[in-house]
C-alpha cells in the first residue's frame, strides 16, 4: 500500500470532524486579580456559558475589553460621580441662604420696585406708553410698584396676564400706589386682547433683568437687600463650581 494511501486513511477522521465542527468562542471573563467588579460581573453575565461562532470583544489573553462600555460599568461610573458631587456640591445651602434673606426681606419695608428688575435700556415704558395710551405719571406709578417677591417665586412660574382677570388680583404681585392707577391697569389687561396681551408680556419678557438688583454692588442699599445679593452670588458661584466639575 502506498505511503500516501496509509497517511490517508491514518488522517481522514481529523479532517471529516473538523468539517462537521465549527470553532466556538465564548465571552471573555475577567479573573479576581482584574478587580472585583470586573470579575463579579463575568460570573454574573455569563452564567448559561453562551457559545458564539465569531470571536468575541476581549477574547484575547490580558484583555476586558467589553467591560468598560458595559452597563455595570457605566452604572458605577455614574454613582461615582454623584458621590462625588453630593461631597463638593454647596447648591442645596445656596438655596437654603437664599430662601431665608428673601424671607427676611420681605418683613423689611425696603421692597423692590418694578423698575429694578428692568434693563437699564428698557423700553417697556415706551412701548406701554404708545400701545395703551398711559400717561407719564401712570407710568411714573406702574414702575415705583412694590414687587411682592415671594409671590414671583412661587407663583410667577408659567404665569400669563390674562390669568390676573381670573383668580389671582394685580396685587398678589405688584403694589401700586395710586389706586386709580391700579385699577386702570387691571381694566386695561382684563379688557384687552389676547394678541396685545401676548405683545406685552413678550415685551416686559424682554426688559427683565430678574438678578439686576440682587446681584448689584448695593453698599447703600438696606441690610437685607444686601443679604439677599449675597446669597444669591453664593448660589450662582456653588452651581458653576458644580457645573465645571
Amino acid at each position: 500500500m502506498a505511503v500516501s494511501t496509509q497517511l490517508g486513511l491514518l488522517l481522514w477522521k481529523n479532517f471529516t470532524y473538523r468539517r462537521r465542527q465549527t470553532v466556538s468562542h465564548f465571552p471573555n471573563k475577567a479573573m479576581p486579580s482584574a478587580g472585583t467588579l470586573p470579575w463579579v460581573q463575568g460570573i454574573i453575565c455569563n452564567a448559561n456559558n453562551p457559545c458564539f461562532r465569531n470571536p468575541t470583544p476581549g477574547e484575547s489573553p490580558g484583555i476586558v475589553g467589553n467591560f468598560n462600555d458595559s452597563i455595570i460599568s457605566r452604572l458605577f461610573n455614574d454613582a461615582k460621580k454623584i458621590l462625588l458631587y453630593t461631597q463638593n456640591d454647596k447648591s442645596y445651602e445656596g438655596y437654603l441662604g437664599m430662601l431665608k434673606a428673601l424671607r427676611k426681606l420681605q418683613k423689611n419695608p425696603a421692597r423692590f420696585k418694578l423698575k429694578d428688575f428692568l434693563k437699564d435700556d428698557e423700553t417697556l415704558s415706551h412701548f406701554l406708553h404708545h400701545n395703551a395710551s398711559l400717561s407719564h405719571h401712570t407710568l411714573k406709578q406702574i414702575l415705583e410698584a412694590d414687587v411682592n417677591l415671594e409671590k414671583v417665586l412661587t407663583k410667577g412660574f408659567g404665569f400669563h396676564l390674562r390669568d390676573l382677570c381670573n383668580s389671582t388680583p394685580l396685587e398678589e404681585f405688584v403694589h401700586i400706589a395710586d389706586r386709580n392707577v391700579s385699577h386702570l391697569t387691571q381694566e386695561i389687561i382684563c379688557k384687552s386682547s389676547s394678541d396685545w396681551l401676548n405683545k406685552a408680556q413678550n415685551h416686559f419678557l424682554s426688559n427683565l433683568d430678574f438678578l439686576k438688583p440682587i446681584r448689584k454692588d448695593a453698599r447703600s442699599d438696606p441690610k437685607a437687600i444686601q443679604e439677599v445679593s449675597a446669597a444669591t452670588n453664593n448660589l450662582l458661584e456653588s452651581l458653576g463650581a458644580l457645573g465645571v466639575e
